[in-house]
């Protein structure tokens, strides 16, 4: 008992409460905001794939530090200034959009605002498959060419930009209408963000892939091009065959049919496992009956 009262007189008499003042308290909760909005910002650009590097390296580094290997500690403190740089030159597109759009925003808005955009059916409907199935084949008959980019999580809006808002719900009329020849809105692509079209005429980097065939066009190469920078899915209507391709993390498959393109459009929809489970189920019942 004697230990513990010296322990208490030497050691917790010392101890004391902060004062906290309220404008302590609005300090926490701007660096939260501000904390907050930078963690979207670089979900949002090539700064995340960035961000999982560094700590890739980072962890690599303390593993170097713990095992005490100096060569490599020393070639980090010597390159680590340079690679600062290199990372403000490489993120210099997205620093720029960043500042502009602060000087844009609504902060008001920014913190009430919450996500109401995701839905439990999914990324996108089973309409909107539907809607994109029917106007694919229905262009392909008539060889209309066509080039609808899916966008998943990598956000799609430097794309987005080089185009014209449409910002209407996917329905196949809608689609072939923009793609209809000698329109405005034909030449380019179409951005389909969860269930709306978003932009039209959009300009996409064409791929260098020189396994890609010879016989393939403009369109098919932007079509390959976007799925290798980005994990959006590419819906291509060919214009000389009027056959239906899809391009998907830099590969591309050809000859679909409305069946095949259907279930491609279902792979990325991400819906709830038991949804998915549901139409399983139903669809084994049919192919019983």
């Amino acid at each position: 008992m004697e230990q513990i009262n010296r322990f208490i007189a030497t050691y917790l008499s010392k101890l004391h409460m902060p004062t906290v003042r309220w404008t302590d308290i609005v300090e926490i909760f701007i660096l939260a905001f501000v904390s907050y909005h930078i963690l979207v910002w670089i979900k949002n650009t090539k700064a995340w794939a960035l961000l999982k590097g560094l700590i890739v390296i980072a962890v690599f580094v303390l593993a170097a530090a713990f095992f005490k290997m100096n060569t490599i500690l020393w070639i980090v403190t010597n390159v680590f200034s340079i690679a600062a740089i290199a990372i403000v030159v490489v993120l210099q597109p997205e620093l720029r959009k960043a500042l502009e759009e602060l000087g844009r925003k609504n902060f008001f808005s920014s913190i009430i605002a919450f996500d109401s955009g995701k839905t439990e059916g999914g990324r996108f409907s089973d309409r909107t498959i539907s809607e994109i199935v029917k106007a694919s084949v229905e262009m392909g008959k008539v060889k209309t060419g066509a080039l609808i980019v899916i966008e998943q999580e990598q956000p799609l809006g430097e794309y987005e930009r080089t185009g014209i808002d449409v910002d209407g719900i996917v329905s196949s009329q809608l689609l072939i209408n923009i793609f209809e020849h000698n329109t405005p809105l034909h030449d380019g692509a179409v951005i389909v963000r969860g269930n709306r079209i978003v932009s039209a005429t959009c300009y996409l980097p064409l791929s260098d892939n020189m396994a890609l065939s010879k016989d393939l066009g403009t369109r098919h190469r932007a079509g390959v091009g976007i799925s290798e920078v980005t994990d959006s899915l590419t819906v291509i209507v060919s214009e000389e065959t009027g056959k239906i391709s899809v391009a998907y993390g830099g590969q591309l498959e050809r000859g679909l049919d409305a069946e095949r393109l259907k279930v491609r459009l279902s792979d990325i929809q991400n819906k709830p496992t038991e949804e998915k489970k549901r139409k399983l189920w139903k669809g084994r019942s049919r192919n019983e009956v």
